[in-house]
């Protein structure tokens, strides 16, 4: 090796020994006599002193050196003086004494600087990644996703899971995103399609007898991107045969306390986590992935107000309509301008506007207060549990509309009202999940999950007098107000799987073109399973404290779904087009 120890593992023991280091040059200062780098490796910093005394030559060749500069430096290890000392390194209590330098490579001045953590346009960093990565925080971050994983993979070997790698040249089925094909050069006009999932793979090794198979997995969907979402992304996936819901929850419930305490300094607010229904959730807080690291619950006030003078409140509880709120602690001395922002907010979202109540001394203050008879504002009152100087919002719309723009609004004020703990981790299960939604734009039942995920035993006979009414035995885990994992117990005879098939519009026919491999499958002794997906990228993010999962990537797209850095997606020559039997299409 071209260093006998690493930059940041050096200590006061270290004291009087020599020592040959390798690394980039952080900083550099030029005290005359005396030439000062912070000399960094993966590790950390170390402080490296030139002195003319000690190597003119090694001093007079460290006049030339820049930041960035790859250099290589052998020395001895000293104490530093008294009044010297910096506390904020690990190393600060030495330094290196250096009586040779060798430049290992030069280097051109960054676009940007490595040595501090300053603000840098998206498009320069991820154009620069490989510099971007040298910075403090990607590598904290990516070390920290390393941890993750080594912690995972150890985890899932002690309770005697199977790591076994599935295709990623696969056959595209419908189950939900848009798939990424990959067209066949031997077989012309057909197609591979990269994996969302290896869904059907983990359930064939199920009935291949593994009864317990992991992965890390790498996943393809053709989405637009977002914060929480990238083109390809991450995966713990796993299987387990002759398990129930419980069991599989249990499991993963078991490794993110573990993995919380080993790898963070963020509290975990409850153990064990809640569980909530899917119902429950949307109701008290109008999304299926709740935020719990603080209340503002929704309220329902439509019985209320059913029969109120505002009219908005009685045309809309007389037409069907929700009129829910919340109750925004110590927030009555919102501006109006600050009200018409919320008011914003809760239009974006499809609602019609935004009703105000502010609590004072004397009551309730607002503009549709003359409509309100003193029984609606003290039930008002009673049922949000406001107090003197609290703001009550309230939208009246369908139920999808209302839970929807109070649940954004609840966000967005937990941030602003400062109600949410930073440091503390907030987890939850959400079940009960109906099986399938009704698609307007498809005109037809589709999966909420996937097609693949049983209905709960008792209620397969509803899957054709009622599909709507049919419950998952699904399950999600979420934390901070994201979903970081789904799963459910599968289907694992054919008989339901072709049930759920018809009640999802696919025919026999189709059901055997994209599907009989699996279902032939099933017709040789498949045992019960269930599993569940956790998404890695979106577990460190929390754990690094990052708002978007391309900070925990090392080589992530943009918002645009490009890689500024290698400059695709880009196109092929018109012999590969040939090759592969395509033309492009004006």
């Amino acid at each position: 090796m071209m260093k006998s120890i690493n930059c940041g593992l050096l200590r006061k023991e270290h004291v009087g020994q020599s020592v040959t280091l390798a690394g980039w040059v952080h900083r550099r200062r030029d005290h005359g006599g005396l030439i000062f780098f912070d000399l960094r490796d993966r590790s950390g910093l170390v402080q490296v002193v030139f002195s003319a005394d000690i190597s003119e030559p090694a001093h007079k060749q460290a006049e030339t050196v820049r930041p960035e500069f790859v250099v290589q430096v052998t020395g001895v290890v000293r104490s530093r003086p008294q009044g010297l000392i910096n506390p904020n390194l690990d190393t600060g209590d030495i330094e290196v004494e250096v009586s040779e330098l060798t430049i290992l490579n030069a280097a051109k001045t960054p676009p940007f600087a490595i040595n501090e953590e300053t603000e840098v346009r998206d498009e320069v960093r991820l154009r620069y990644r490989y510099l971007d990565l040298r910075r403090q925080r990607m590598q904290k971050n990516l070390l920290l996703r390393h941890k993750i994983t080594t912690f995972i993979r150890n985890y899932m070997d002690a309770n005697d899971f199977v790591d076994i790698e599935t295709p990623i040249l696969l056959k595209s089925t419908p189950e939900g995103a848009r798939d990424f094909v990959v067209p066949s050069r031997l077989h012309a006009g057909k197609f591979y399609a990269l994996p969302q999932s290896p869904q059907q793979m983990k359930q064939l090794l199920m009935v291949a007898g593994f009864e317990r198979y992991y992965q890390i997995a790498r996943c393809f969907r053709d989405e637009d991107l977002r914060a929480d979402r990238q083109l390809e992304f991450t995966q713990l996936d796993l299987e387990m045969s002759f398990a129930e819901s419980d069991d599989v929850r249990a499991l993963i419930e078991a490794m993110l306390i573990q993995l919380f305490e080993e790898v963070s300094d963020m509290k975990i607010r409850q153990k064990p986590f809640p569980v909530l229904t899917y119902q429950e959730a949307m109701d008290r807080f109008g999304i299926d992935r709740p935020d719990l690291r603080f209340g503002m619950e929704l309220i329902d006030l439509t019985e209320a107000v059913r029969g109120s003078k505002f009219g908005v409140f009685a045309n809309t509880a007389a037409a069907g309509g929700q009129i829910k709120a919340l109750c925004a602690p110590g927030a009555a001395s919102f501006s109006r301008k600050k009200i018409d922002q919320l008011t914003e907010t809760v239009k974006a979202r499809g609602a019609k506007g935004l009703v105000w109540l502010k609590t004072a001394n004397d009551g309730l203050r607002s503009s549709i207060a003359k409509f309100l008879t003193e029984e609606e504002k003290d039930a008002i009152i009673d049922l949000t549990g406001a107090e003197e100087g609290d703001l009550i919002l309230a939208v009246a719309d369908k139920p999808a509309v209302v839970a929807d723009a109070l649940s954004a609004l609840r966000t967005q004020l937990g941030a602003e009202l400062r109600l949410i703990d930073p440091d503390e981790l907030a987890l939850c299960w959400v079940v009960d999940f109906p099986l399938l939604e009704w698609s307007e734009e498809e005109s037809r039942w589709v999966a909420v999950h996937h097609p693949f995920t049983s209905a709960k035993p008792e209620q397969w006979p509803l899957l054709e007098t009622d599909p709507g009414a049919v419950l998952a035995n699904a399950y999600d885990v979420v934390c901070n107000g994201m979903e970081i994992g789904g799963g459910s117990i599968r289907i694992h005879d054919a008989e339901h799987q072709s049930l759920l098939f018809r009640a999802l519009g696919i025919s026999d026919e189709e059901a055997q073109e994209q599907f009989g491999h699996l279902l032939e499958a099933f017709s040789y002794g498949a045992p019960p399973h269930g599993g569940i997906a956790l998404g890695l990228d979106r577990l460190v993010a929390i754990l690094a404290r990052e708002e978007s999962i391309r900070e925990v990537i090392a080589f992530p797209k943009t918002a645009s779904a490009t890689d500024l850095l290698l400059n695709s997606p880009s196109p092929i020559s018109e012999r590969q087009l040939q090759e592969l039997h395509l033309k492009i299409a004006e």
